[in-house]
């Protein structure tokens, strides 16, 4: 019988110890005794949770009307009325002669014989019941054998325990992974457990307080926490609006913290930008595509809708051949249309997935130790981020598209052998790269030097978000100290940027051929494995919009140092359009690709979108607009033809933000014009 539901009686029985009544009992009622709602209660042994009824009403209801609860055969907790009636009562599959509840140390409130206490066999325990809170070594997720499934429910608001529009799953679909609805609509996913953690909740990472995990057999899958330590009182509960939050109880203040929330942004809401689109929120707008994908409704994303999210720039022909781009730090998508083996290689994880059209992608199951285990992905994967630290994933993509990453690697290996040969005799390593972006006239050996990932990742204290300078379309930019003493920028190519590949090379070339005081100087690249990195010198005073659009550090700028800076980039624009070797176009002028040095020197750099002419030739048109809007000359926003011309309205534009330090959004707000 359950009249009401059991989901109820622990909502308003369970209280954690500073609320605890003068009217306490043991921690256990056998058949003789009864428990009454007249402020008795009942206190776990360690102290931790006592257990009372609450008088709270509800308007237009009455949650509790005067009653009592107690233990009969053959094993129930039952509440009767004041007429004895019985309003509510557990279940119980099996029949025990002497039962007894008990309130646990942990919070639960079981059923048992009184001469068992063995957890296996208990009769009923609330744990199975939770409402819209989540305690430690309470099981989150579902039974096979029993077809019970343990989820927390938002209450219908503060003050009313009534189911409220929200849960909280550990979703065995596909592999298991934990799910936020409100009614049957996903909102919220934390990412597939990865032996570490969920792929994409990086804020909840080990730590002293509780430990976590997701246990998998065949009997049953969910995820749990246990305190590390006894004198932490923590709790996790779903908001009635739909927030997880896990609480810290503090002794000094008397009072509960939040430690997490999820989810924490808008990146966190469920499918934010499609299939194939990848979310960021430190980018405006927060979506962009996977590289080598492109909108699928290119009209509706310039407007902010996101929703039928990225295609793949060449299609699939899995007949002819199809391969795998790695991406890497990223929230792994949506794992409900997936298939999993706890025991394959990833090599082995590899073969399977390319045999069958169908699959999309696939990753190791477990990141710890090197990596174990197979994932595999079937239909669009949706419901990605870029998280650090984030997770590699390995995603079907046509051959044609991996013929230029095929060649760099190639042509590295190659060039190892002479480049072992080099720094033998000379003590220093040198890298050739061929420029296969621009025409047969401009393919000459460039040499550079290379740096090994290891020098690069310990320069930066493994790319620390600490020594993160920024980021821009190519990727993100780190700060580094060589072993030597100097400083460097390394520039790391993201997959999940707008630019690739082709954009490394053609910065490359033109800023490893191009030696002026105004432009930024190449020190070296890292082409090794999946990582492709530009090594920089380091400017010490950053990017000049961070200078002149800040009220408080504009003030350095005085009109001496606003006109140096002018004459500076004119110099290094001039260079490229007449004075070098080779006429480049930069086409993305503006106040963050300008780089200031310990003197405030300015230095032009980012040279990923610019195009290289020969002779005398000054501009041409493209069918593919690149750069930033605001800073581009009406006929190449409007029609794709860009020249010299271009960059001197782009300069114009600088020049007038120099003048009068305003970007393009506050001018608009001083004159009222575009």
């Amino acid at each position: 019988m359950n009249t009401i539901t059991s989901k109820s009686i622990i909502s308003l029985f369970l209280i954690i110890t500073s609320l605890l009544s003068t009217q306490a009992i043991s921690d256990t009622i056998n058949a003789s005794q009864i428990f009454r709602d007249n402020g008795e209660t009942m206190v776990s042994s360690g102290g931790t949770f006592n257990w009372a009824f609450s008088a709270r009403k509800i308007p237009g209801t009455v949650t509790w009307a005067y009653g009592t609860l107690r233990v009969i055969d053959p094993g129930l907790l039952v509440l009767v009325n004041d007429t004895n009636g019985i309003v509510w009562s557990t279940n119980t599959s099996r029949t025990v002669q002497n039962p007894v509840a008990q309130l646990l140390d942990s919070g639960n409130l079981v059923v048992r014989d009184a001469n068992d206490d063995n957890p296996e066999n208990f009769l009923w325990e609330s744990f199975n019941y939770p409402t819209n809170t989540f305690l430690p070594r309470m099981k989150l997720g579902r039974n096979f054998r029993t077809g019970l499934e343990v989820y927390i429910r938002s209450w219908r608001s503060n003050s009313d325990p009534a189911s409220g529009d929200y849960t909280y799953h550990c979703d065995p679909t596909g592999y298991p992974q934990n799910i936020l609805k409100r009614g049957e609509a996903v909102q919220y996913r934390s990412g597939p457990w990865n032996g570490q953690g969920a792929s994409g909740a990086p804020s909840l990472r080990r730590n002293p307080i509780f430990r976590f995990g997701l246990v998998m057999n065949k009997d049953e899958v969910y995820y749990h926490y246990e305190l590390l330590n006894d004198s932490v009182i923590t709790r996790f509960t779903l908001s009635e609006s739909g927030v997880g939050q896990r609480w810290i109880w503090v002794d000094r203040t008397q009072g509960w913290v939040i430690y997490i929330i999820a989810p924490t942004d808008n990146c966190d809401i469920y499918r934010a930008c499609g299939p194939y689109g990848s979310c960021n929120v430190e980018n405006s707008p927060v979506c962009g595509c996977l590289n080598k994908f492109t909108p699928t409704d290119s009209q509706g994303w310039d407007r902010g809708d996101w929703s039928n999210g990225c295609i793949r720039r060449t299609p699939l022909s899995c007949e002819n051949g199809d391969g795998f781009l790695k991406y890497s730090g990223v929230k792994l998508p949506d794992t409900r249309n997936s298939w999993f083996n706890t025991s394959m290689s990833l090599e082995e994880c590899r073969v399977l997935c390319s045999r069958n059209c169908s699959c999309m992608a696939y990753t190791n199951l477990d990141i710890t130790n090197g990596g174990s285990g197979c994932l595999l992905w079937f239909g669009d994967l949706v419901d990605m981020r870029e998280v650090s630290p984030g997770q590699d994933i390995y995603i079907r993509m046509a051959s044609s598209e991996l013929v230029l990453l095929s060649l760099s690697v190639m042509l590295y290996y190659r060039k190892r052998k002479k480049l072992d040969r080099e720094q033998r005799e000379t003590g220093r390593p040198r890298f050739d790269y061929v420029d296969n972006h621009t025409d047969e006239s401009h393919n000459k050996s460039l040499e550079l030097p290379l740096f090994d990932l290891s020098t690069l990742t310990k320069a930066t204290d493994d790319f620390s978000i600490n020594n993160k300078l920024g980021e821009g379309g190519f990727g993100p930019v780190y700060k580094g100290l060589l072993e030597e003493g100097q400083e460097i920028a390394v520039k790391r190519l993201s997959t999940t940027s707008h630019q690739g590949v082709d954009e490394l090379k053609n910065e490359v070339i033109c800023t490893a051929k191009l030696q002026h005081r105004n432009l930024v100087k190449l020190l070296g690249c890292c082409i090794q494995g999946e990582e492709n990195m530009l090594v920089y010198e380091y400017m010490t005073n950053k990017s000049l919009d961070l200078i002149l659009f800040d009220p408080a550090k504009s003030i350095l700028l005085d009109w001496t140092e606003r006109l140096n800076i002018i004459n500076g980039i004119a110099r290094g624009l001039m260079y490229l359009h007449q004075d070098s070797r080779l006429r480049v176009i930069h086409r993305d002028l503006k106040a963050s690709n300008i780089l200031l040095d310990s003197d405030m020197n300015p230095k032009i750099s980012d040279f990923g979108l610019a195009r290289i002419f020969g002779g005398n030739e000054t501009g041409a048109n493209t069918s593919r607009v690149v750069g930033t809007y605001g800073y581009m000359s009406p006929e190449y926003a409007i029609d794709g033809v860009f020249s010299v011309k271009s960059d001197v309205f782009s300069f114009g534009v600088l020049v007038l933000e120099i003048v009068s330090g305003m970007d393009a959004v506050q001018r608009r707000k001083v004159t009222g014009t575009g």
